[in-house]
């Protein structure tokens, strides 16, 4: 058991709401010289909780500040057990609730007063005191009529939510369960033990316990199980999601159920929301994915977001949802790079290029992102044809100068549309002869067309 004492806040905001109910005797000030036995000494009585409240009246709202002490005073004389067995209890308990919420559900569950009434006021040159009282019998009635209206809602969407696990309307469901628990969230401390169908049962208890089954009971799967992306089907792959409930006998499918989708795209991360449909699927396509991002994967979630209504208090909703299993699967992207059979006629001044060319270059960067080169063109799934010449281009202070004229076309075997095509003309090389400037202008364009080339071909590939 703990103890928690009641807040002065709610039960500021509470008075204000009853200030009406004090009658005339507030506007009757005691300004009598001599001390009435209140202010002497608290009142000590077994019928009535007491709030005596003082304020210097140097404040210019002194009468309120009075008021304020008094009901604080009165609040302070009530106390709230939290019972061990009790989610308030179960909550505090959890590292995974901080201490800002556990708070939040205290100051909730603290006493609001009702009933209240100004039984006196004093006051003399410097001092301004009220006195006020709350039956404890009246109070005791206020406060079940309220308990059994919160936990008679509760009830009530909690036995809704379980009808809508039946029909496979598990966002309902959601809906209605963490409905239900924040309706009675001023009594998550206490005994709520009520009847549902044939069984006894703590309420707030058996609603957090049937929130976390509501996910953990979900199953997501995709067909295919994985995403193979390639260049036959343009790395462009539809994929079929499907969720369903599954309990201990049976698997209903969900409909309408919200999901988020999201998988690395050239140019950042691609984030889908989308619902199931009727029939507990969805339809899918995963495309543009990030061809050099290393082990790729789709993720589907369940949007945790779209389950939750605006309108609720996320004071509450985001601490209780975010202690939830949410479910996940985990879909693996393979990815096979194009097959690429190259042609190459490279000179240098009318000789030809081998070792130093610009299509080993090439070939190399190709090969460390994936790409496979065959040795027929009918194996390919890229023909490329490159074709590079030097010329001369003078001598100045002994310096030869050689331009170099660089191009290339990817074409689909298959169709013989052009996938990709490109170059450099111009390239300038500078040495002490020609043979050497035009190597040195193989050189400088290698090394440029290695990073354009590869970028351009991703972005024609997705």
């Amino acid at each position: 058991m703990k103890r928690i004492l009641l807040l002065s806040l709610l039960a500021f905001g509470a008075c204000k709401g009853r200030q009406n109910t004090a009658g005339p005797a507030e506007t009757q000030v005691n300004t009598g010289a001599e001390k009435p036995s209140w202010v002497r000494g608290r009142p000590v009585s077994d019928q009535d909780y007491v709030g005596i409240g003082l304020c210097p009246k140097s404040r210019v709202d002194f009468q309120e500040s009075a008021k304020k002490n008094a009901l604080n005073d009165l609040v302070s004389e009530i106390t709230v057990r939290v019972e061990g067995n009790s989610l308030l209890y179960t909550l505090d308990r959890k590292d995974s609730f901080d201490e800002s919420f556990t708070s939040a559900i205290k100051t909730t569950a603290n006493e609001q007063i009702e009933g209240h009434e100004l039984v006196d006021t004093w006051q003399n040159d410097t001092e301004y005191w009220v006195y006020y009282r709350l039956s404890k019998a009246e109070h005791a009635r206020i406060k079940a009529e309220r308990k059994a209206k919160a936990l008679g809602q509760a009830t009530d969407g909690f036995v809704r939510a379980r009808q809508s696990v039946v029909a496979g309307d598990l966002k309902s469901a959601f809906d209605q369960d963490l409905r239900a628990l924040i309706a009675m969230k001023e009594y998550w401390g206490g005994n709520d033990v009520v009847t549902v169908g044939t069984e006894q049962v703590s309420l707030a208890n058996e609603i957090f316990s049937d929130l976390q089954k509501l996910t953990t009971s979900v199953r997501l799967a995709a067909l295919p199980e994985r995403c193979a992306l390639d260049f036959a089907n343009g790395y462009r792959r539809e994929m079929l999601l499907s969720a369903q409930f599954v309990g201990s006998n049976s698997a209903r499918d969900l409909a309408q159920l919200p999901l988020s989708i999201s998988y690395p795209a050239g140019g950042g991360k691609v984030t889908e929301n989308k619902n199931t449909d009727a029939e507990g699927r969805l339809h899918i396509t995963v495309q543009r994915v990030d061809l050099e991002v290393p082990s790729p994967e789709l993720l589907v979630r369940l949007d945790m977001d779209a389950l939750v209504s605006k309108d609720l208090d996320p004071t509450f909703t985001k601490p209780l949802v975010g202690s939830l299993t949410i479910p996940e699967l985990h879909v693996a992207i393979d990815r096979t790079m194009p097959r690429v059979f190259m042609q190459a006629t490279e000179t240098n001044l009318g000789r030809p290029v081998t070792d130093a060319g610009i299509g080993l270059m090439l070939r190399e960067e190709l090969t460390r992102r994936g790409f496979r080169f065959v040795e027929r063109p009918a194996d390919a799934d890229l023909l490329m044809n490159l074709t590079s010449s030097t010329r001369e281009g003078g001598m100045s202070n002994g310096f030869f100068t050689v331009m170099l004229d660089v191009a290339y076309t990817f074409k689909n075997r298959r169709s013989g549309e052009v996938v990709l095509e490109g170059g450099k003309a111009g390239v300038k090389g500078i040495q002490l002869d020609y043979a050497k400037a035009g190597m040195d202008a193989y050189k400088k364009a290698g090394q440029d067309l290695r990073k354009d080339l590869i970028t351009a071909m991703m972005n024609a590939l997705l």
